[in-house]
This record gives structure tokens, C-alpha cells and sequence, in this order.
């Protein structure tokens, strides 16, 4: 069915296309060719519908019915991925990752609920560290 709809598509879309480049534009008539005013109104002279402005209209419709039928059936079948995040982030597919062994020493809890080790400045060797509190006295 989708392959029969794209291939009434395709020739559809080629039939609009002889059909729209055959027309003569508004100022194809003899006033046009001399400057006349008669065909510059808002609209252009109105005459009576021609075959081929009757094809172009139906070979529209059809071009419209078609388009819209085989973007139905393509989204239709599709199982894949509703977003293009989805497609892009490789983490939704795989399985999820084990929670990383909790570091030791003082941690601080992060609002995703990761825990991260806190980092205390030490002093160099017979130094006191700033902020250190004094060694107890016996």
C-alpha cells in the first residue's frame, strides 16, 4: 500500500508541475503585452476557468490527500523513538549504571542524590592546617 501510494504520489507531483509551468500568467493577454492597464487590477481580469486551471486544482487536492496519507502511514509502522533526545542519548538504551561505592571520609549529598568525597585542605608536614583545632592537651 505505501509503496502503490508513493509511486501515485510521484506522479502527481510531476503532473502538477507540467500543469502549473503551462499556464499563461494574468498578463499574458494583448492589453498586457503594451502596458494596458486592463490587466492590472487588484486581482487581474477574471475569466471563465480553463482546463488547465481545473487540473491544477484537482492535482493540488490529490497532491495534499497523498502527502498527508503516506506521512500517516509512515508514522503509523514507526516504533522507534517518539523525540530526537531519545535517539540522541545512548544512556536510555543501556542498562542502568551500579551506584558508585560510597567514598570514604566526610561526603557531600548532591540534589541528583550522587554523593561526592569532601576535599579538606591539609598542611604540610609540622604545620597547623587552617581552621584545624588545637591538639588536646593531657
Amino acid at each position: 500500500m505505501f509503496i502503490l501510494l508513493t509511486i501515485v504520489h510521484v506522479i502527481v507531483c510531476i503532473f502538477l508541475i507540467i500543469v502549473v509551468l503551462l499556464q499563461s500568467g494574468k498578463a499574458a493577454d494583448l492589453a498586457g503585452a503594451f502596458g494596458g492597464m486592463g490587466s492590472q487590477t487588484a486581482f487581474g481580469p477574471r475569466g471563465s476557468a480553463t482546463l488547465l486551471s481545473k487540473a491544477t486544482t484537482a492535482s493540488a487536492i490529490l497532491f495534499m490527500i497523498t502527502s498527508l496519507s503516506l506521512s500517516i502511514l509512515a508514522t503509523r509502522g514507526s516504533t522507534g523513538a517518539k523525540t530526537v533526545l531519545d535517539t540522541s542519548s545512548g544512556a536510555s538504551k543501556t542498562a542502568p549504571a551500579k551506584a558508585p561505592a560510597p567514598a570514604p571520609g566526610p561526603t557531600i549529598k548532591l540534589p541528583n542524590g550522587q554523593s561526592v568525597p569532601l576535599k579538606i585542605p591539609t598542611a604540610p608536614a609540622g604545620q597547623k592546617a587552617p581552621g584545624a583545632p588545637a591538639p588536646a592537651k593531657k
